[in-house]
C-alpha cells in the first residue's frame, strides 16, 4: 500500500496548487453538530437519500418541499403512524415521486430512529458517538435496522448528513484495486475490514478525515 505522501503529492500535482486541491475536499460536522441535528431532520435525509437513489438528484431534491409537506415535515411520531392506506392515497399526488415501495420505507425508518432515539436519546447520538475507525460497522447497522439503506446507501446518507465516511465508489474502488488493497468491490467482511484498516492508517499518518481521503483517492483514477 502506498502511504500518504504518495497520494497528496499525486493529486497536488494534479491540481496544480494546495489551494486548488483543498477547494476540493469535503469537510465532516463535528460530534457536537450531528449530535443536535434533530431526529425529523434525519429522517428527512435518510428518506432523501432512498428516493435520489437511480434517479437525477436534482429532480428529487425540486420535489421535495412537497414531501415535507406531506409526511409533516418528517417528525417521526407523526410519520410512524401512517399506514398503508394514508401511504396508497400519496401514490396519487402527483407532486411527490409515486414509488411505494420508496414511500412505505419513510414510517419505517420513522420507527428505527424512534427506536434508537429511545435507547440513546436520540439518532444524532447514535452517529454522532459511532467511531469512524469503524465505520463500516455504521455502514452495517444502518443496513440492517434500516429501510432500504443498503450498498452505498448507508455511506451516502452519512456523506449527507456530515459524518465523516468513505465512499467506495466506483472510482475509490479503482484506487483501491491499484493499490492492492482489494481485488473488487468490497462486499464481504474482510474486504470491508480491509479497506477500514487501509483507510484508519492513511487517517494516522495524516490526521485528514476519512471524507477527503475519499476524493483523495478518487482523483487518483484518471478518466
Amino acid at each position: 500500500m502506498r502511504d500518504y505522501q504518495w497520494l497528496y503529492q499525486y493529486c497536488l500535482n494534479r491540481f496544480g496548487s494546495v489551494e486548488a486541491l483543498e477547494a476540493r475536499l469535503p469537510q465532516p460536522k463535528s460530534p457536537e453538530e450531528l449530535r443536535v441535528l434533530g431526529d425529523d431532520r434525519y429522517l428527512s435525509i435518510i428518506s432523501l437519500r432512498i428516493f435520489r437513489a437511480g434517479l437525477k438528484h436534482s429532480l428529487v431534491d425540486a420535489k421535495w418541499p412537497a414531501f415535507e409537506e406531506v409526511f409533516f415535515g418528517f417528525d417521526p411520531h407523526k410519520v410512524v403512524l401512517m399506514g398503508a392506506e394514508h401511504l396508497e392515497r400519496l401514490m396519487h399526488d402527483e407532486r411527490l415521486i409515486r414509488h411505494l415501495a420508496k414511500l412505505k420505507s419513510v414510517p419505517r425508518n420513522a420507527q428505527f430512529i424512534l427506536d434508537v432515539a429511545r435507547e440513546k436519546g436520540s439518532f444524532g447520538a447514535l452517529i454522532a458517538d459511532w467511531p469512524v475507525s469503524d465505520i463500516v460497522g455504521l455502514w452495517k447497522y444502518l443496513g440492517k435496522h434500516g429501510t432500504q439503506l443498503g450498498g452505498l446507501s448507508a455511506p451516502r446518507f452519512l456523506r449527507m448528513v456530515g459524518k465523516d465516511t468513505f465512499i467506495p465508489t466506483d472510482d475509490v474502488v479503482a484506487a483501491l484495486k491499484a493499490q492492492g488493497i482489494i481485488d473488487k468491490a468490497p462486499t464481504s467482511q474482510k474486504e470491508l475490514a480491509a479497506v477500514q484498516a487501509a483507510f484508519n492508517e492513511w487517517r494516522a499518518q495524516s490526521g485528514r478525515p476519512l471524507c477527503q481521503l475519499s476524493t483523495l483517492l478518487a482523483h487518483t483514477v484518471n478518466h
